[in-house]
């Protein structure tokens, strides 16, 4: 049983500082153990070793790095913001962003009317390092792996690990990069299972992947992308290493000479390794730049390096490209273990091309098959109306 207890500084400080550690109250019915981390409201940061710390309402100043350890449980109310402030140029060691290590958990309590958000005060792409939980389900690149933005391990053999609930979240700002080819994602998921929950989660403006899996087991509903901002984007939806998992309701959009809806990859180092990525995607709308797409990688969606994956109700708009399939080994699997059904193309120049291992083109038509009546994420290429009220900038 928890709640919180806030010791003001002064009344000049009121709004600024709170200090907020968990203790037994009766009302919450909660058996969560007191946690030693205390929470200071304009410098929260540091390592929650024990119990659960609560985040109650207003904003919270994320100075460094927050990571949940194992058995440590972060809890967000509803409304709560999450804003991390600015780092300096030559201190990229101190980036701030949120981590859920193997044994941690996260639960965001947010609503449709009151998300949690997590956001920066610099508010332009890569201003912070975004949300990365790390689980103990199954992954390709070994029993246990580091995970590259946190050095946190993920991975294992526990394919219902449970690393907590997200729910109506929304992450601003995201994509910090260490160097050209060591970037966060706005959420980060390694070796996460299938006994988590992400429902309605949204990632605005990220200027590397909105969403990433990293192997795993765990499934994904109502997720929205969307990047307008001048600076380039990468993906929309991005998965390697092994990810069987169940999406519903996908919803990704972008303006700006980013890259691809979706870049779906098994491994790129060994493209038959198992287990192969092969998740199950309903109600997807990928949506592009059209006329004023620059990129060279306008592809809807590019699946490469051994990768499988079922997708069913699928529209795509303003794409270069639709299905881009890649090397022999995802190209055995055209037509049964990678397949999209009922999908409807709306200026798309080409539906679907590919190319062997060897660079030699391929017919992949099997690829999909058509529908005029596909409505993606609910509402064709408009905006889902299961995305109003929590979202920003569709």
């Amino acid at each position: 049983m928890k709640k919180s207890l806030s010791t003001i500084l002064g009344l000049a400080t009121l709004s600024l500082v709170t200090l907020t550690t968990s203790c037994s109250n009766d009302d919450n019915k909660n058996d969560e153990p007191k946690s030693d981390f205390v929470v200071v409201r304009d410098n929260l940061q540091g390592e929650i070793n024990t119990g659960e710390v609560i985040l109650e309402s207003g904003t919270y100043k994320l100075t460094g790095k927050l990571i949940v350890n194992n058995t440590a449980k972060l809890t967000i109310k509803p409304g709560v913001i999450i804003q991390a402030t600015a780092v300096a140029e030559d201190k990229i060691e101190e980036v701030r962003y949120i981590a859920i290590a193997q044994g941690g958990s996260i639960d965001v309590q947010g609503t449709a009317t009151s998300p949690v958000i997590m956001t920066s005060e610099v508010q332009k792409p890569g201003a912070w390092g975004g949300l990365v939980v790390c689980g103990k389900a199954t992954i390709n690149k070994g029993l246990t792996a580091s995970a590259e933005v946190s050095a946190l391990t993920y991975g294992g053999k526990e394919d219902n690990d449970n690393s907590g609930s997200i729910k109506y979240l929304r992450i601003e700002y995201p994509g910090f990069a260490y160097s050209s080819s060591k970037e966060f994602n706005g959420l980060s998921l390694f070796g996460v299972g299938r006994g988590t929950t992400i429902d309605y989660v949204q990632v605005y403006e990220s200027s590397d992947d909105g969403f990433e899996w990293f192997g795993g087991t765990v499934d994904a509903k109502h997720l929205v992308v969307s990047n307008k901002a001048a600076i380039v984007g990468d993906d929309l939806f991005d998965w390697t290493e092994g990810w069987i998992g169940n999406g519903e309701n996908w919803y990704g959009i972008r303006t700006n000479a980013g890259n691809r809806g979706i870049e779906a990859d098994n491994s790129g180092d060994n493209l038959s390794i198992t287990p192969i990525s092969f998740p199950n995607i309903k109600n997807l709308t990928l949506i592009g730049a059209g006329a004023n797409d620059t990129s060279s990688e306008s592809q809807a969606l590019k699946l490469r390096f051994g990768t499988k994956g079922k997708f069913d109700n699928v529209v795509l708009k303003d794409w270069k490209t639709g299905f881009d399939v890649q090397h022999d080994e995802s190209i055995a699997f055209v037509g049964t273990g990678l397949l999209a059904t009922n999908v409807k193309f709306e200026n798309v120049t080409v539906k679907s091309k590919g190319s062997a291992t060897a660079g030699t083109t391929v017919d992949v038509t099997k690829v999909f098959t058509e529908s005029t009546t596909a409505t993606g994420a609910g509402n064709g290429s408009g905006v889902p109306t299961w995305a109003n009220g929590w979202t920003k900038g569709l």
